[in-house]
């Protein structure tokens, strides 16, 4: 699928079989979606553009909202393939084998007995794309499709921890770091100390720094180039399980990124 058009706006061109609500947002959806997963890729976002006949400009925010839900990613050089929230939508209808990306998390949940979230990392925050509820009475407010800031979370200081110092820096400096709970680390240096100790331990706690009596652990889920694509965790309550207990799923969580790592 290559083509050497350019033009920020490629025109909607009929095709047959469209319907009078062929410019709908929804119908522009699925031509970029079926176009993202067309032989050949990861694919150019022009290519994607010209295939799903929608104007460039309607192409890249419709892919944008794709990349936060895990249906599609997004490759280096402004690429963009099947996620895998897609490829495992693909094996539910193709009627294969569960998704192994389910069977990953499932065995953390049933190990840990506590509830499992998947999330992607995407520009300034992660976006729950997975959750898997723990075997406790109690439920937690995350739901699939819900963008956490990374500062605060778990998953989202792991994955800061794999980023360049620069980078941490700089999304410092356009984010800030607001105040969730009393606990949040609200001050650069504070941040950065603990980022240290994320990369020494090889995994990230959130202790009541999101949400209050939410108590997090969480790893990041390394990409092919080996920078982080999102991460897991595994999420307790701070009544009925303590710091040191929930640092004894620590081993169950860093072998469910590495699983994970080759299907994101």
């Amino acid at each position: 699928m290559s083509t050497d058009v350019d033009e920020d706006e490629v025109p909607d061109v009929p095709r047959a079989g469209r319907t009078s609500a062929a410019g709908s947002t929804l119908e522009k959806s699925l031509r970029v979606l079926e176009a993202v997963a067309a032989p050949g890729g990861p694919h150019r976002l022009t290519d994607v553009a010209t295939v799903a006949a929608v104007p460039k400009s309607s192409t890249f925010r419709i892919l944008a909202s794709l990349v936060e839900q895990g249906f599609v990613r997004q490759e280096a050089e402004s690429r963009y393939g099947t996620g895998p929230r897609l490829r495992e939508l693909s094996a539910l209808v193709g009627g294969g084998e569960p998704p192994s990306i389910g069977r990953i998390l499932g065995e953390l949940q049933r190990t840990t007995g506590q509830t499992v979230h998947l999330a992607l990392h995407s520009g300034q925050t992660i976006t729950y794309i997975r959750k898997l509820e723990g075997d406790q009475p109690f439920r937690t407010a995350s739901r699939i499709g819900m963008r956490m800031p990374l500062h605060s979370t778990a998953i989202g200081k792991s994955i800061l921890a794999r980023l360049p110092a620069a980078e941490v820096r700089d999304l410092i400096a356009t984010t800030g770091l607001p105040r969730r709970t009393p606990h949040t680390l609200t001050t650069a240096p504070a941040l950065e100390a603990e980022l240290a100790a994320v990369r020494a331990r090889g995994h990230a706690l959130d202790d009541e720094e999101n949400e209050p009596t939410i108590r997090c652990i969480g790893a990041a889920i390394p990409g092919p180039a080996g920078r982080p694509v999102g991460g897991v965790s595994v999420t307790t309550v701070t009544f009925l399980v303590s710091r040191e207990e929930i640092e004894t799923y620590a081993p169950a969580l860093r072998a469910a990124a590495e699983a994970l790592a080759p299907l994101l």
